[in-house]
């Protein structure tokens, strides 16, 4: 039996509506107990307890919010990861790679680096076992590669110009899972750091990408938050803290059963001067909204993109008795200014899921002017009386929609079948030893490589035997995004991801808007503080 009885569940509705100490002692427990002796006792089939308590606690959390989930023993530690900022492993970025396991690249300062494992070497061998040609998948990686911290792996690696197969023993350690992807400057001027999450050692990255652009005497910042779908409150207030001045509300955060709770800058922060810019799109949520609408608020930089998510609600976790654990929805975030950030969600979870596509359907994503917000959740913000909004994700000063001009049929399969990435693979194999001679680094090989002439048609031929046919038309349409993003991928094997931003960000309307705005008088006319 996969689904909790409809008395089962009306119970746990009940019991969730009460005090932790209350259901202790409450009759509905006594009631509830009984109910699942008595359908062990006399149930006609045979049934699972476990199983009917845990798809009970699904559906009555599934009834208060979207955000409040039930998280399974099993998975609780790999929902935790990307977050914590570590798993434990050999430490490489990989791919299968016609049914051969390949190194993209192996994590700085990690395990498979420090005993000499390369980009490009392919692993056929994990303890003595072959692992090539055996129809591998990215899970089947993780349990053979991933260990406790001081164990051992074996691996046996076949490398290009190398007619034997190298063995290593590699000691498995802590794998830093980073969160700021990109940081490099976008012009003489300007800096870029490009955040994916909110996570427990993001600020030090991001105060560590902030060092080494000022070494390269950057005076203004574009921070993207684009995708970013948050993570810690506590990371988003450090964030806000290196934006902006002293003794500055940040956040509030407020609940039923939760008392207000507000959260300031306590410190000097590292870019509090200079014009800054953070991108957002549909993808920012939570975190990203609390760091954007803290920024707009008090005028302290400009916000260009797209509306955000909407995700206004603050989760904490509750630990069970068996190791699994919920996370309950316990407060609503608020802006400086009051905004609420978070969107309606009383149609249920369904139709708050299906927001991206009611967007699409309506516009929103071509135009700003199909965005209809009442007069009721106009704010103001707090040093130039800027209008802004709540009430559904934070809105952005300068409104960039999506770009589909150069959107093709024939891109769009070559994208979703991983041809792109199997290409530049298959490319890197010949091509990686003479391009690491040639190119001393990422603005060389921005400037000087000629990926339209090197790649292209190269990569239309490798689609066509892979079953994408052509189409003269489509090609010639997706012409520069297929070049930028082949280019893009190649940097990315050569060097990092930060090179692979640089390069990809040429066909970011949002990043070029941003340098557009920085360069012009806009943060003077919008009385924006910056000096």
């Amino acid at each position: 039996m996969k689904m909790a009885p409809k008395s089962l569940l009306l119970l746990f509705i009940l019991i969730s509506q009460l005090s932790f100490s209350q259901y202790i002692q409450s009759d509905a427990s006594k009631k509830f107990d009984a109910l699942l002796q008595y359908i062990d006792y006399a149930y006609v089939d045979s049934t699972d307890n476990n199983l009917l308590v845990e798809d009970a606690i699904v559906a009555v959390l599934k009834e208060l919010d979207p955000h409040s989930v039930y998280i399974p023993k099993d998975e609780l530690k790999k929902m935790n990861e990307p977050l914590v900022g570590n798993f434990e492993g050999v430490g490489i970025q990989f791919n299968i790679f016609h049914d051969t396991l390949m190194i993209v690249s192996p994590i700085s300062g990690g395990p498979s680096e420090k005993v000499g494992l390369m980009a490009g070497d392919k692993i056929v061998e994990v303890d003595g076992e072959n692992i090539a040609g055996i129809g591998l998948q990215n899970s089947d990686v993780q349990k053979k590669l991933r260990g406790k911290k001081g164990s051992k792996v074996s691996v046996g690696i076949k490398r290009r110009r190398t007619k034997d197969l190298l063995k290593f023993t590699i000691t498995r350690d802590k794998i830093p899972i980073f969160s700021v992807d990109a940081s490099y400057m976008a012009t003489p001027e300007i800096g870029y750091i490009k955040v994916s999450r909110f996570a427990k050692n993001t600020i030090k990255e991001f105060n560590d990408g902030l060092a080494k652009l000022k070494e390269q005497d950057m005076k203004h910042l574009i921070i993207d938050l684009r995708g970013n779908g948050g993570g810690y409150l506590r990371t988003a207030i450090q964030m806000a803290d290196e934006l902006i001045a002293d003794k500055k509300l940040i956040v509030y955060t407020e609940g039923n059963k939760a008392p207000k709770q507000e959260y300031f800058t306590t410190t000097k922060g590292g870019f509090e001067k200079g014009k800054l810019v953070i991108l957002i799109d549909e993808g920012s949520a939570s975190a990203s909204e609390i760091v954007s609408g803290a920024v707009q608020d008090y005028d302290r930089g400009l916000i260009i993109g797209r509306r955000s998510f909407g995700k206004g609600l603050v989760q904490k976790p509750f630990s069970l008795t068996d190791g699994s654990a919920i996370r309950l929805t316990v407060a609503r975030y608020h802006t400086p200014s009051g905004r609420c950030i978070q969107r309606p969600y009383d149609e249920g979870k369904e139709a708050y899921y299906k927001e991206f596509t009611r967007r699409f359907e309506n516009g929103e994503y071509m135009s700003k002017d199909s965005i209809s917000l009442p007069d009721s959740l106009q704010f103001k913000t707090l040093n130039s009386s800027r209008t802004v909004y709540g009430g559904g994700g934070i809105m952005p000063d300068v409104f960039v929609p999506i770009d589909t001009t150069m959107s093709s049929e024939y891109f769009g399969k070559v994208n979703r079948s991983g041809l792109l990435n199997e290409f530049v693979l298959d490319y890197m194999e010949n091509h990686r030893i003479k391009l690491k001679e040639t190119y001393i680094d990422v603005s060389s090989f921005k400037s000087l490589f000629n990926a339209e002439e090197e790649l292209l048609s190269d990569f239309i031929d490798y689609a066509e035997k892979n079953e994408i046919e052509k189409d003269k038309e489509q090609i010639e349409k997706s012409k520069q995004l297929i070049t930028i993003r082949l280019k893009a991928l190649v940097a990315r094997n050569l060097w990092n991801t930060s090179a692979y931003f640089q390069i990809a960000n040429d066909l970011n309307d949002s990043y070029l808007k941003a340098i557009e705005e920085i360069n012009s008088n806009t943060f003077k006319k919008e009385k924006l503080v910056y000096k």
